[in-house]
């Protein structure tokens, strides 16, 4: 799924101190990565690595979600990463000539082909620091321990989770942490490993009337049909993630941007594809993406080959239980709406029994589960943050020589799906990293919703 975010987003991450990564900053590089077929004109790139196309939209409930959306009152768009980004529309996929258009296959894969692209196949270990700068990263490889020296940078590229591991294992992180693992601190900065977000959904399930949604592919039969049609023609089901009708709304009147995303599927099954309902049915994957809960990333012990303490706090803030009740509620009045008169069966969950809010958030306890979009634990700041661990140029700030980029420098989670905004930290660290001046700002100045002040729709 491709969401760049909102661009309230991006000026929120200014705000935070992330000078140069405001919305007007950002919306060139995400032009410059993109290969779009069919965004709005003006708005999107054309020849970039990264092919970014929409689904074949032909299931009558992707239709039917997106008319039960505008009946319900709320804005349709015909572009979310376009300059309308609220509202109901046709969800965008990292996909070409039928298959997954990774970040591998647009920048890895013809990177490797160059003389000097190697892939090492080792455990980093550390990041050797002499003198306050990193020259080389320590690593293991067939049982044996060396050093990679570099000759201009060190770039830390290993998630939101590994990539403050490594910069703790390298003596960089909160100080009294480190000496507690016998580590030597090279630069105390407290805010590595801190400030965890992720988002989290649950599955809003309803009972299909009509024999219109992907249960007649589940059994192995079809499930072979369709494993065909892809490998010889490259057409049918395979050549979809099958999440081709979306929306981004506000949860109430006052907030400026959308802070829920549903992801509208025709199929009611888990998302791991192990728990298919019974028969023919829907789904809708709500989440609440600005959640004020925080968690955190610290060492387990000094062993390299050791996981990390991942700890999320899902659910801390008491805010986020307001937000996913809403959630709960606001679904069933955009499925109760006309356009799904046809198809609406039986509500299989929440269940039509869990109306109270202390009943929905028992189903809330079961049912939320991560959307696997972590970030922020190497935080992007000003160097008088202390909670900062990379200045707007993607350095570590106390080390030279030393950069991170990936989803674990957002300051904070964007609206919408990670893959877009991480592979845009890339492309705008690579200019940095090359001492090239950043692309020039846009004047682009996206839609906001008249009534956001008085209305959440």
């Amino acid at each position: 799924v491709y969401v760049r975010g909102h661009a309230e987003d991006y000026n929120r991450w200014e705000e935070l101190g992330a000078n140069g990564w405001a919305y007007a900053d950002v919306l060139p590089y995400f032009k410059r990565m993109e290969h779009s077929h069919g965004g709005e004109e003006g708005w999107r790139g054309t020849d970039g690595p990264l092919h970014v196309q929409r689904g074949g939209f032909r299931n009558p409930l992707f239709h039917a979600f997106i008319e039960a959306g505008k009946q319900a009152g709320f804005e349709a768009t015909d572009d979310y990463n376009g300059s309308k980004q609220e509202g109901f529309g046709l969800m965008e996929q990292t996909i070409f000539r039928g298959r997954r258009w990774s970040a591998a296959n647009a920048y890895l894969k013809p990177a490797l082909r160059r003389p000097n692209g190697d892939i090492a196949y080792a455990l980093a270990r550390r990041i050797v620091i002499e003198n306050g700068r990193a020259t080389g990263v320590e690593i293991e490889r067939r049982g044996k321990v060396e050093i990679i020296k570099a000759n201009r940078e060190v770039i830390v590229s290993a998630s939101s989770f590994n990539s403050p591991k490594l910069l703790m294992l390298s003596g960089i992180g909160p100080g009294a942490h480190l000496q507690e693992h016998g580590i030597e601190v090279k630069a105390d900065r407290p805010g590595v490993g801190a400030n965890l977000q992720d988002h989290m959904e649950f599955y809003f399930q309803q009972v299909s009337t009509k024999p219109v949604s992907l249960y007649s592919w589940l059994p192995w039969f079809w499930q072979g049909v369709a494993g065909a049609q892809w490998m010889f023609t490259r057409s049918g089901l395979g050549t979809s993630n099958q999440f081709e009708a979306c929306a981004f709304l506000r949860s109430a009147a006052g907030v400026k941007q959308p802070d829920i995303q549903y992801h509208f599927l025709p199929v009611a099954i888990s998302y791991d594809g192990k728990a298919a309902a019974k028969s023919h049915g829907f789904q809708v994957h709500v989440g609440y993406n600005l959640s004020k809960s925080r968690g955190s990333v610290t060492l387990r012990s000094p062993d390299p080959k050791a996981d990390p303490i991942i700890r999320f706090n899902y659910m801390s803030h008491p805010d986020d239980w307001e937000k996913f009740r809403h959630c709960v509620r606001l679904t069933r009045e955009i499925f109760g709406q006309q356009a799904f008169d046809p198809y609406r069966g039986p509500e299989i969950q929440p269940g039509e029994k869990v109306q109270t809010d202390d009943e929905i958030d028992g189903f809330l306890r079961e049912h939320l589960e991560s959307a696997y979009h972590p970030c922020g634990t190497c935080k992007l700041g000003a160097k008088n943050d202390p909670m900062a661990v990379i200045d707007p140029e993607t350095r570590v700030i106390g080390v030279d020589g030393l950069r991170v980029a990936d989803s674990s420098i957002f300051p904070h989670i964007t609206y919408g799906n990670l893959n877009g905004p991480s592979i845009m930290t890339g492309e705008k660290a690579a200019d940095h990293i090359l001492g090239k001046q950043p692309l020039p700002r846009s004047n682009q100045e996206p839609w906001v919703n008249p009534r956001w002040a008085l209305s959440d729709r």
